[in-house]
């Protein structure tokens, strides 16, 4: 390698600087700022009369742990610098910073070896790879600094066990709902949680009411917009229930105060883990009031959004159509649905539309039974612990408790739903208060009150002069 030389004829050490922290709690980078002023400050040390170390380029990884195995970008930049001949020297703050993983350090030294790079650091001084005793001394420093990690995880494990058994809260990330500490709730947040777990059991959508809470200026908890997978992922996390999660696991309930009753809780997530909501058809009903809950009257398969009509597509019209048999506009039967829903809103029995169609839940039942579930499975988990009972036997018995779990979970997820017509019934106003539900709503309310399926038509003009034939839309009432 030809030797780079200063104006003052001093031979010049062209040094890369890397700076990694694994987990920024203070969000502002200043742990990697601190190494890096430490490595500029380390490259004057090292200046004397005859070469100059000087920072050329700096690489910073922040909020990345070299542990884990995930890719450090800026290391990996690093790298295929060094690789093409690009700098002479590397300065990290400790030896751990660039490595902490075997596999690394030896791709790293064979990088450096062959291209006789310097590695100096604040900490652990000079590492010389070009000399069997310099990489033995880099290897042992790679493996103290495993052994470390190592340990720091054991205690963090046995350290989260431990809190988990007292339904303590972690930390980390804020959730919504709840001030930092993970216990003091946030009155506002809570109440929009309760608000859309009641839309989304009546019928609403995730869309709708992440599109909502962005009108109204609501933030997640780290600052950002709600998007519907994240309303979706916030509502069915068991701390809305007030239940400890340890290792996808409910291990008992939490120290904080509940945002939303356990039936209600179990109920949403019976709602949003439907695998019919992630249908194709899922996609489609979100622009059209009937689709996939109108019905051909031939077939008896649910009709899908389509255009009807003849000629050019400018004089296609939007509308309804099974496969094979009925082609209907879309305005002409939606029209006729939502007239039929308002008349029957309107009348002096519509409070009976709020009636219970279905057998009551013995809630407080299957709260019980999973509560003594749960606590033979920590029985039968002590006694194996200490030897009082062989694998084989805690296997049989903890399948038992926990399909005695799995079975009030189910009656739990079925224990609540919010009828879709109750806020209609209860309006002064019908008509401003169906204006003013989104599409998913309405589309609750008529899978709720009817079932209308589209008949073949007359063709051609209607007596009176129309050409939407009103007994070709069949409506029964539910």
């Amino acid at each position: 390698m030809t030797p780079y030389t200063t104006p003052s004829g001093r031979r010049l050490i062209r040094c890369y600087a890397y700076a990694r922290i694994s987990s920024d709690r203070e969000g502002a980078g200043l742990g990697v700022e601190r190494q890096i002023e430490d490595c500029h400050a380390l490259a004057e040390q090292l200046t004397r009369p005859d070469a100059e170390y000087r920072v050329i380029e700096v690489f910073e990884d922040n909020d990345l742990s070299a542990y884990s195995g995930k890719p450090r970008p800026g290391y990996l930049k690093m790298l295929q610098g060094l690789r093409d001949g690009l700098a002479d020297c590397v300065l990290a703050w400790h030896t751990d910073r660039l490595h902490r993983r075997p596999l690394e350090l030896e791709e790293y030294i064979d990088v450096c070896e062959p291209r006789r790079v310097e590695t100096r650091t604040v900490k652990a001084g000079h590492l010389d790879l070009s000399t069997a005793t310099g990489r033995m001394i880099a290897r042992q420093l790679g493996v103290q600094a495993r052994y470390e990690v190592e340990r720091m995880v054991e205690r963090q494990k046995r350290a989260r066990e431990q809190m988990a058994q007292h339904g303590k809260h972690f930390g980390g990330r804020r959730p919504f709902g709840w001030e930092i500490d993970g216990l003091t709730p946030v009155d506002a947040e809570t109440a929009l949680i309760q608000q859309a777990a009641a839309a989304i059991l009546a019928g609403a959508s995730l869309r709708a009411v992440a599109g909502e809470w962005n009108e109204q200026g609501v933030k997640t908890s780290t600052g950002g917009h709600w998007e519907p997978s994240e309303v979706k992922k916030m509502l069915i996390r068991a701390r809305n229930a007030g239940i400890r999660v340890h290792r996808g696991q409910e291990v008992g309930p939490g120290q904080w105060p509940a945002a939303l009753d356990e039936p209600t809780w179990r109920s949403l997530v019976a709602v949003l883990t439907d695998p019919a909501r992630r249908s194709n058809v899922g996609r489609t009903a979100r622009v059209a009031l009937g689709t996939g809950i109108y019905l051909c009257g031939v077939c008896e398969k649910p009709v899908i959004s389509s255009s009807c009509g003849s000629g050019s597509t400018s004089n296609r019209m939007p509308g309804y159509r099974c496969f094979r048999h009925i082609s209907r506009r879309r305005d002409f039967v939606d029209d006729m649905v939502q007239l039929a829903v308002l008349g029957r809103l309107s009348r002096p029995d519509a409070s009976d539309l709020l009636a219970d169609r279905e057998e009551p839940v013995d809630v407080r039942g299957a709260q019980k039974e999973m509560k003594d579930a749960r606590s033979l499975l920590d029985e039968l988990s002590a006694a194996l612990g200490r030897g009082e009972m062989d694998l084989r036997s805690w296997r049989v018995a903890s399948e038992s408790a926990k399909a005695r779990m799995a079975d009030a979970e189910a009656i739990l997820s079925r224990a609540v739903s919010v009828n879709p017509v109750a806020g209609l019934v209860a309006a002064e106003d019908v008509d401003a208060a169906w204006g003013a539900l989104d599409l998913s709503r309405r589309r609750a309310v008529v899978s709720y009150l009817m079932q209308v399926t589209l008949l073949p038509a007359r063709r051609g003009r209607q007596p009176g002069g129309a050409y939407m034939d009103p007994a070709s839309v069949r409506i029964e009432w539910k």
